[in-house]
């Protein structure tokens, strides 16, 4: 070979395709690559021992989905148990089946943790370095780049300071770093919180606790359905799986849209629904302090309680809601601010999430770090001026698959464009003039959602530059928007020759 041949060729990258996180985001996307684009390859990249994701880290008890599995679920995987709200345990087993038949867990690379990612426009590609356990560290190199690695802080979660907990005798627990076995039979347990996981663990403890209190500073708005879908598991019977399962979907999403939308529409309507549904579940246990939020319905996550199994720990004296603010917790106990105390054995801290984006990794471009709030989102998924790249941030307002299938899809027909017209980088480019506006990309008053925004990309008020909540909206819209729709710039990596031609007329 010439030295001119040698400067024209061009490093050509490990894998086509580095998928982050071996969740739902990233087993779909691996399942998507390989239905859609079959040629090419890619790598999934997991710091965990395990698989799962969301599903692995959480352990407490009853862990759970709080949307029904058939919208949790891939839109190419029918969700074959009875239970449509399912138990983590159940979820793992699902994706771990997936893996397995698809033989994708030869392609994940475990205790793999992704420290930082540069893009490099020579060639065209990401320049990747992780981490073992052991803090030793490597390179590779990857076209594009996958973010799905979900959207909280897997090793800090929020923080809430509460006054005194360090001088509490007893035992002091967290939902996101659960240990094997902990004992709490027959003891005085309070759950601070009143989110997904408190609601959660609360029924599931009060099993095998003396007691167990939630501690809330605020009400949430509940509603109760059946953990069983009635109407799935008899369309199982009769058809075949995957026709079921597409009807059932079919079916959810729209309900899950419907009863959003009217919420929000006709908020004072939905407040009376939901307040008469409790009351019914609750008796006379109804505590209209404790069941009474002081907002409307959708302007937080609506917190899902199946087969109403919080409230009949309730009525059964197992548990109960106390609404109030902590003083200080000492060495038996919380001390209210209404005056109030409870004495207990062991506190849960189920107090929120940390927000991150990317899953902490490092991005940059040539050198300079890319950070995402200086970004707009674009169709949801990439960004602006950030070359090769995709991120899924799920919906507030419905199954976080729901989003991950559709972004899975665009990015694989991406990538079968790019092929088709020689393009080794696509670029969702935004002039540095722009004039764009700004809308909330995420449109929840929830204190996790509110703490984590300044950190979070900008979002238009308009299509393709914003983050929407709007499944059925956006599976249209992405699916018949063009991909060369004069925003995206396809372009290719640089020749070797012509940099080093650049290089010696500087010198």
């Amino acid at each position: 070979m010439g030295f001119e041949a040698k400067l024209d060729a061009r490093t050509k990258p490990d894998i086509d395709v580095a998928i982050i996180g071996a969740g739902l985001s990233g087993i779909g996307m691996a399942a998507h690559m390989q239905m859609l684009c079959p040629d090419r390859s890619f790598a999934l990249f997991e710091g965990r021992k395990n698989l799962g994701g969301t599903w692995d880290l959480f352990r407490y008890p009853g862990v759970r989905s709080d949307s029904d599995m058939h919208t949790l679920g891939f839109v190419f995987e029918p969700w074959k148990h009875e239970k449509s709200i399912a138990d983590g345990p159940s979820i793992l087993e699902y994706l771990n089946r997936i893996v397995d038949e698809r033989d994708i867990r030869r392609h994940i690379r475990f205790q793999t943790k992704v420290v930082s990612a540069n893009w490099e426009s020579v060639d065209a590609q990401w320049v990747i370095t992780t981490e073992s356990p052991d803090g030793q560290r490597s390179r590779s190199t990857a076209r594009f780049l996958y973010l799905g690695a979900g959207y909280y802080d897997y090793d800090k979660p929020y923080d809430a300071q509460i006054p005194g907990i360090a001088d509490f005798a007893g035992t002091v627990l967290h939902p996101q770093f659960w240990p094997q076995n902990p004992d709490y039979a027959a003891k005085q347990v309070v759950v601070i919180g009143s989110g997904a996981t408190a609601v959660t663990m609360v029924p599931v403890m009060a099993e095998t606790a003396a007691h167990v209190t939630m501690l809330q500073r605020t009400p949430t708005w509940y509603a109760v359905r059946p953990a069983r879908d009635a109407i799935a598991n008899a369309l199982r019977k009769f058809l075949p799986e995957k026709l079921a399962y597409r009807i059932t979907r079919f079916k959810n999403v729209k309900m899950q849209d419907l009863v959003y939308k009217r919420a929000r529409k006709m908020p004072e309507k939905a407040r009376a629904f939901l307040t008469e549904k409790l009351k019914a579940e609750l008796g006379p246990k109804y505590d209209e302090a404790a069941f009474t939020p002081p907002y409307n319905p959708w302007e937080q996550r609506l917190c899902l309680v199946p087969d109403g199994d919080l409230f009949m720990a309730i009525k059964a004296g197992k548990a109960d809601v106390v609404t109030d603010h902590i003083e200080r917790i000492d060495a038996q106990g919380i001390q209210l601010k209404s005056g109030k105390r409870i004495d207990c054995d062991v506190i849960v801290t189920a107090t929120g999430l940390t927000l991150t984006v990317g899953g902490k990794i490092a991005i940059s471009v040539d050198g300079k770090p890319a950070l995402f709030n200086e970004r707009y989102y674009y169709k949801g998924c990439m960004y602006s001026n950030l070359p090769n790249l995709a991120q899924v941030f799920g919906y507030l307002n419905a199954s976080w698959t729901l989003r991950a299938d559709i972004d899975s899809d665009f990015v694989c027909r991406l990538l079968n464009h790019m092929k088709a017209i020689g393009a080794d980088a696509a670029t969702p480019y935004l002039a540095p003039d722009h004039n764009l506006g700004e809308d909330t990309p995420l449109d929840l008053s929830s204190g996790y959602i509110q703490r984590g925004l300044a950190i979070q990309p900008k979002n238009a008020p308009e299509m393709p530059w914003r983050l929407n909540q709007d499944y059925v909206f956006d599976r249209v819209y992405l699916k018949q928007n063009p991909l060369d729709d004069g925003i995206l710039r396809f372009t290719k990596a640089r020749p070797v020759a012509a940099v080093a031609a650049e290089q010696e007329a500087a010198e």
